[in-house]
């Protein structure tokens, strides 16, 4: 890489464009993975009753319904890191490609277990690749998309989950129904269906650039160039004459980052935000994934739900889910980061405490439950898609990657692995009391979150990435002459070049 440092607009000349077509592309090729880990995450829900029957062709105990999911989301942990790592080092283009062929052949596989260990080893892998699939995805978009509805975008992007959810719920209807299929066959079919979806999404994937921010760290600037004048190009041709953009940066392309510089990073200059992240990603990780790991457990076992009417149950449950980030969404720009997340957790914290009041007061049914999760998972979700913005938004380009990974790990491997053992343990015990207990531990984590948020929280709202958390080596100039600086201390000073 050479001494003399770069001066570029490219990330002001991304952040006002007015919104396109090609923006669309974009989210139809990156945004539509979280259908799939919502198709993933739902079908084994719905079908965790199935898998414990005799006929159903692997015979499960409900701790191994509980252990599959565990092992789905070890996966995603250690995928995370991994592809999280890579995807700093190599590139979004080329991880969010491999993550989503390794999705391909795992959940193909998951169609064909035969025993309880095949089936664990194949949710591993699909995990892995999810969880890949977050790191490269969530920093390509975030690079991608204009910083003026970064929030809005970011919100419908993993709110897009439960756009899988519905499809997942609504296929188990039919999958599920014996008068339609064998006990051992509908499951395999239902997750044949997420590599159908798969194929889909690859096709229209392969035409999302590499981000240019991405390029210009790592000594690519005339290809950075080319791609972001390419969307010009056609933005304008949409749109008509561009806005000239303002803001000039002043960077060098920095080394590869390594765990060293990551963790002093996270550690000396941004503990705050450090602190933040995690408190977000345990609260949200633990609440979904020990509820909806094991929903069709609780519906079948406390309310004599048949597995195959379970889809019914959670299609109204999606649908708020959905909602949530759609109507908040806009919000998060208008209103501001710190108020909406803060909102979010605790709401989502108390409605959860009412719903386990009730639920081990024994006045609910299978119906008005479903109806109380709705309630909850509206800001829920929200929340949720909230926490995956802030820690793609807080940290500087060159970790983002790994900075999302990390917190997906570390937040789901407390929540998301201990959550389903501890509710599928409950379930086979078969106490009111346990499952509610359950609930009272995600609301307070959420609440926790929350308040967490009030005093950390970082306000990003309408703000270039740049200036919410400059690059590495880095001044940000501004039109007149003004500066933006921002050199972490833990930068030798042979890796500051301005």
């Amino acid at each position: 890489m050479g001494e003399t440092p770069m001066r570029t607009n490219l990330p002001a000349r991304l952040d006002r464009l007015p919104w396109s077509a090609w923006h669309w592309r974009v989210l139809a090729g990156l945004g539509t993975v979280w259908i799939l880990d919502g198709l993933e995450v739902t079908v084994v829900g719905a079908l965790g009753d199935r898998l414990t029957q005799p006929g159903g062709g692997l015979s499960l105990s409900p701790t191994e319904v509980g252990a599959a999911a565990s092992a789905y989301v070890t996966g995603a942990v250690l995928g995370a890191l991994a592809f999280g790592y890579l995807t700093d080092r190599l590139g979004r283009k080329r991880m969010f490609l491999v993550t989503l062929a390794l999705y391909l052949l795992s959940t193909v596989a998951t169609s064909l277990a035969i025993s309880a260990a095949f089936l664990f080893a194949c949710r591993f892998f699909t995990g892995a690749a999810i969880g890949g699939e977050y790191s490269a995805i969530n920093s390509a978009i975030d690079e991608l998309i204009p910083a003026r509805v970064r929030g809005t975008v970011d919100l419908m992007v993993n709110g897009s989950f439960w756009l899988g959810a519905m499809v997942g719920a609504g296929v188990s209807i039919v999958l599920l129904d014996p008068a339609h299929f064998a006990l051992n066959v509908g499951w395999r079919l239902a997750f044949a269906l997420g590599a159908v979806l798969a194929i889909a999404i690859l096709l229209v994937r392969r035409h999302v650039p590499e981000s240019p921010r991405w390029l210009l760290l790592h000594g690519h600037p005339d290809q950075a160039e080319r791609i972001v004048a390419g969307i010009e190009t056609e933005v304008a041709r949409q749109r008509g004459p561009l806005a000239p953009a303002d803001g000039i940066i002043e960077l060098h392309p920095h080394r590869p980052v390594g765990p060293v510089i990551l963790g002093r990073t996270l550690l000396r200059t941004y503990p705050r935000r450090t602190v933040l992240g995690l408190a977000l990603f345990i609260g949200q990780a633990f609440l979904y994934n020990a509820i909806f790991f094991t929903q069709a457990l609780v519906l079948s076992k406390h309310f004599g739900v048949r597995d195959a009417s379970v889809g019914f149950f959670i299609v109204p449950l999606a649908v708020g889910n959905l909602l949530g980030p759609i109507v908040l969404g806009t919000l998060f720009d208008r209103i501001g980061r710190k108020v909406m997340i803060a909102t979010s957790f605790i709401a989502a914290g108390g409605l959860l405490i009412v719903t386990g009041t009730l639920f081990q007061a024994g006045v609910l049914s299978a119906t008005t439950l479903t109806a109380a999760w709705v309630a909850v998972f509206f800001f829920a979700s929200a929340a949720a898609s909230s926490g995956y913005l802030t820690v793609s938004e807080i940290f500087p380009q060159e970790i983002r990657a790994m900075a999302i990974a990390l917190f997906y790990a570390v937040g789901t491997g407390i929540g998301g692995i201990a959550g389903p053992l501890l509710f599928g343990r409950a379930i086979e015990i078969g106490t009111v009391g346990a499952i509610a207990a359950g609930y009272y531990v995600g609301a307070v984590l959420m609440i926790a979150a929350g308040v967490v948020e009030i005093f950390l929280g970082v306000e990003a709202a309408r703000k270039s990435l740049e200036q919410v958390a400059p690059p590495l080596g880095v001044v940000v100039r501004r039109p007149g002459g003004g500066r933006l600086p921002r050199h972490p201390k833990h930068v030798r000073s042979s890796d500051r070049r301005y």
